[in-house]
């Protein structure tokens, strides 16, 4: 028998997990820690699994049926394979797959990880993304060949299959997204990331303001803590209730109120108030204001020293024994930072690292303590670094007597809209430039400007809509090596507090003119930190 790692866990289990071995002999080696020290499964031998169908799909464009990745709802192995085969009665009508977690792209140079389509001959790889897709073959007939092509095991997926009028995909009134879901044609350049690609949203122009008409505004304006109107139209009646989307602000109740960046921003907004709860984040405590103007400023691509408790929520992440990475705290005993420094099978060892909270030069931390475990987001991409985020629990919590040094930044709210107000900067112990030897001892800042995703897409092409770009066009001040997974904080007005809006993660180069820094989009991830955090 070859040895191969078909699934690794080192955390609690709160979901049965099932595995399948396409060998005959499967190996499981359990190491039980402190705590409960039982455990409960079972085991057997199955066939193995033929996976072929022929289906007949009828003309309703309703969903027709559904197929599944082999030994569903197992966990995938390393080697498998199905064919589907799939037909429509007439020659006008395709075939339309879609995935609720997956999506299909044209085959490049690079190998496939996370599984190897054809279909009618056309190679295509597929992976691992948190919203649906859709997949059309604008043929009658279509051959769908799946084999597994990863490393270990990978998460099941799903498809339902129906047809489609090949000449029209989308109902009168709809837009094709580039993720093949139809949304309405109103729903374009609203803002608002319909298509879940931005593909709504891209090459829209800026649109008008209409401040004097009695038409309503364009949403991009409305309430979003910016007076675009002389007016004041577009700052009024920001409590009223509206429908719940991706755009409003949602209050615990469930209640969406039009103002966007209504989280911890000092007054009550929603009538449960639940928008300003758990605020106690985000403030920072400089122990000393002014700085000597005369001693030496240690610049990181265009950064400066920090001062004591100005950014309490900063980390320094130690791999045996050295800086790797940054960090931020967000509550007593939870970190976030990077998925990229722990992809690496002996990176992703947690009695490897050691995180030094409320420290602002390297060797002084206030507290130093293991990671217990570390969650690396599911469909982290190592190619491209979409979902690049990762949250590591703290064998100890640091104590409240340390609260001057060490405070938790806020997480933004899902709504979370950036003006020109916000002020942000990027801060960590990394490299000073590309060509720097020698990493600063202390803490360094840089102010940055967060730009637009159409701006982020023409420095560097298709970026994720979980990522976002922040810099200046001098490209002067910019994080660089050793700062991955630290934060870029943001604060809305003077004396606010301060949100954590994206975390370091990858770049051309450092400090590259028109080559900004580019961010995880905090934000869109709110949903699974909460999970995590309160759920374990």
């Amino acid at each position: 028998m070859r040895a191969k790692t078909l699934h690794r866990l080192c955390e609690e289990v709160r979901v049965p997990v099932s595995l399948v071995s396409t060998s005959n002999v499967m190996l499981l080696s359990f190491r039980l820690t402190q705590g409960n020290k039982s455990f409960r499964g079972f085991f057997q031998a199955i066939p193995e699994e033929e996976c072929l169908s022929v289906t007949e799909i009828p003309a309703a464009p309703s969903e027709a049926g559904e197929m599944t990745s082999p030994f569903y709802p197992s966990l995938l192995p390393p080697l498998c394979s199905c064919t589907w085969r799939l037909q429509t009665p007439s020659t006008s009508l395709g075939v339309a797959l879609k995935f609720q977690n997956y999506i299909l792209s044209p085959k490049d140079l690079t190998p496939c990880e996370h599984g190897w389509w054809k279909v009618n001959e056309i190679i295509y790889c597929g992976r691992y993304v948190s919203h649906a897709t859709v997949f059309r073959i604008p043929e009658r007939s279509a051959e769908v060949v799946f084999r597994c092509s990863s490393r270990s095991s990978e998460l099941p997926f799903s498809a339902t299959y129906s047809s489609f009028n090949i000449s029209q995909p989308c109902p009168e009134g709809h837009f094709l997204c580039a993720t093949g879901l139809c949304v309405e044609k109103e729903r374009r350049c609203d803002g608002l990331d319909d298509c879940q690609d931005e593909s709504d949203e891209v090459f829209c122009a800026k649109p008008f303001k209409n401040c004097g008409s009695q038409t309503s505004l364009h949403p991009l304006y409305v309430c979003d803590g910016e007076n675009d109107c002389p007016n004041g139209r577009d700052e009024s009646n920001c409590t009223q209730e509206t429908g719940c989307s991706g755009m409003w602000y949602q209050c615990s109740n469930g209640a969406c109120i039009l103002k966007k960046n209504a989280k911890c921003d000092g007054f009550h907004d929603c009538l449960d108030h639940s928008d300003e709860k758990d605020c106690a984040c985000g403030q920072s405590m400089p122990v000393k204001r002014v700085m000597d103007s005369t001693a030496p400023q240690e610049r990181v691509v265009g950064g400066v020293n920090a001062v004591e408790g100005e950014w309490p929520w900063q980390v320094s992440l130690h791999f045996s024994g050295h800086l790797y990475c940054g960090a931020s705290v967000i509550t007593s005993e939870w970190l976030i930072s990077a998925a990229h420094c722990f992809s690496k099978e002996r990176l992703s060892d947690s009695r490897q690292w050691m995180a030094h909270l409320g420290m602002l030069t390297q060797g002084s931390a206030k507290h130093v303590a293991e990671i217990r475990r570390i969650v690396v987001h599911e469909y982290y991409n190592a190619r491209n670094f979409d979902y690049d985020i990762a949250l590591l629990q703290l064998r100890k919590a640091w104590p409240s007597s340390l609260a001057p040094f060490i405070q938790p930044v806020c997480l933004p709210a899902p709504s979370q809209t950036l003006t020109e107000r916000h002020r942000c900067w990027v801060t960590g112990w990394g490299y000073r430039s590309e060509q720097d030897k020698v990493l600063p001892t202390v803490l360094q800042k840089a102010e940055v400007n967060v730009l637009s995703q159409s701006e982020c897409k023409r420095a560097y092409g298709p970026v994720s809509p979980r990522m976002l770009c922040a810099g200046v066009p001098s490209g002067e001040r910019d994080a660089c090596r050793g700062d991955s997974g630290g934060p870029l904080s943001c604060q809305a007005s003077e004396g606010g507090r301060w949100f954590l809006t994206g975390i370091v993660s990858w770049g051309s180069g450092c400090a590259r003119p028109n080559f900004p820094g580019v961010y995880t989009r905090v934000a869109k991830f709110i949903y699974w930190i909460n999970s995590h955090i309160y759920n374990s």
